[in-house]
């Protein structure tokens, strides 16, 4: 007899009740999927990427800094053991901005403490919006034009970061070129999409996402040797456990109120934009629930919430995080949700995908052979990851705004003044625009709205 909880047809999954949370453990309550374990394996050099960060702006030694991604790692097995369908990541379009506002600190305890308070003050955030539901209202009433930019102005920050003088892309042009080009071809390019329509193999290959984009630029870089060939270790990859406890807030100290304060911009944008990953993942539920009969998909957006407050506690107490810890990895969402809809044979349940890929990954980061496999090319790894989110940031916010122009140039000088001055500067600065700009004409439109037009609209 199967010790594996079955699922009766059109019911939500079974789990175990533990107050806001569902529990759901692999071979109890679902199957192990073992194509996301295969996808694991690659996907999981991502989690690695954020390395060099952590030696460049935290002053971490590598081993210091492994130790931190597999905390990482613990954190986002959580909300599908917890019970939310959602692939979790990093709120990856804030990174260049946390990024300038880690440029203020110098690395090493400094910059620590500074992110400690800066996860602290996001970890609150989501916690009180979760409890009080706030989170809708606050994306709600924030403007167009203000969302728009915050992506433009994060998408310039990623992009200038990578492209200026002494970054990767100046650095190891050729790999970073062509696999930034190789990437974008496939997840963007109307052509390969009528390719993927009519080629299975294509469709099999996007469904990795950015992943055969960033194998392939690793590759070329070992080949024209921007990279160094990798020594490959056997055994296993053990934390240093015992070297983290002298980076930790509880021996470093805690943050200043002055580097509190200074947080507060780029928590604001860091929430803001995670709130609209959140946005995206519910999109991407409804749809494969309505089509997958055989399972009802419970999404709690307070339980979200509450999760994504948990991991950035984490962090902020063990592991202070460049990429905090959001709720949605987009490609990797994409890719379970669309292997998901190829029926319950394919994949059990939307947990026994997400579940699975996560543990799987969590392993990865523990197998040595792997991790020495691709260390020399992490910082190719890390600028795709940021191009691809730059391009994605601009051409979002660009669609918040388009066909307005006033409300574009708002935007776009938003933007360039937080990719040049940080997150405080570029807020006050696209609010003082919004007011003196659109607001004005926003009430305008309504003092001209005819009264037909109203009861048409509400119609």
């Amino acid at each position: 007899m199967s010790l594996l909880k079955q699922r009766e047809h059109g019911q939500e999954h079974p789990y175990w009740s533990a107050g806001p949370f569902k529990i759901r453990l692999p071979f109890i309550h679902y199957r192990w999927e073992w194509a996301e374990t295969v996808q694991a394996l690659i996907l999981f050099v991502v989690n690695l990427a954020m390395i060099p960060l952590l030696q460049k702006y935290l002053g971490l030694p590598y081993d210091i800094a492994m130790t931190y991604v597999m905390v990482c790692g613990f954190g986002i097995m959580l909300p599908a053991l917890l019970g939310i369908p959602f692939i979790p990541g990093w709120i990856t379009p804030a990174i260049p901005v946390v990024l300038m506002f880690l440029g203020n600190f110098e690395p090493g305890p400094e910059a620590i403490r500074a992110l400690v308070g800066l996860q602290l003050i996001v970890t609150l955030i989501f916690f009180v919006f979760g409890i009080t539901g706030w989170g809708r209202k606050l994306v709600d009433v924030i403007p167009n034009s203000i969302k728009a930019g915050i992506l433009i102005g994060a998408g310039i920050a990623a992009i200038t970061g990578e492209i200026s003088t002494g970054g990767r892309a100046a650095t190891t042009p050729i790999s970073v070129a062509l696999g930034f080009i190789i990437i974008a071809y496939m997840l963007f390019s109307e052509s390969f999409q009528e390719t993927i329509r009519s080629n299975r193999w294509a469709r099999r290959i996007v469904n990795y996402g950015m992943v055969p984009g960033m194998i392939i630029a690793m590759f070329i870089g070992w080949g024209v040797g921007e990279y160094k060939l990798p020594n490959v270790e056997m055994g296993i990859n053990a934390p240093n456990f015992s070297g983290l406890i002298d980076y930790l807030p509880f021996t470093l100290g805690w943050p200043s109120l002055e580097m509190l304060w200074m947080a507060v911009p780029t928590a604001i944008i860091a929430y803001i934009i995670a709130f609209g990953d959140i946005i995206v993942g519910q999109k991407l539920i409804e749809r494969v629930d309505n089509e997958r009969k055989d399972e009802l998909i419970k999404l709690d957006i307070d339980r979200v919430h509450f999760i994504t407050a948990i991991r950035n506690l984490l962090h902020s107490f063990f592991a202070p995080y460049p990429g905090l810890s959001g709720p949605l990895f987009t490609g990797a969402m994409v890719t379970i949700t669309e292997r998901y809809r190829q029926g319950r044979k394919a994949m059990d349940s939307i947990y026994s995908g997400a579940g699975t890929l996560w543990i799987a990954g969590f392993i990865a980061l523990f197998m040595l052979p792997l991790v020495t496999f691709f260390k020399p090319v992490l910082p190719v790894a890390l600028s795709l990851t940021l191009l691809i989110t730059g391009y994605l940031c601009i051409a979002v916010g660009s669609e918040q705004v388009k066909n307005n122009t006033t409300s574009m140039g708002v935007a776009g000088t938003m933007g360039v003044i937080l990719a040049v001055h940080g997150a405080a500067y570029g807020l006050i600065a696209g609010f003082v625009m919004y007011m003196l700009l659109e607001r004005k004409k926003d009430r305008a439109k309504q003092v001209e709205t005819k009264p037909e037009e109203v009861v048409e609209a509400d119609s």
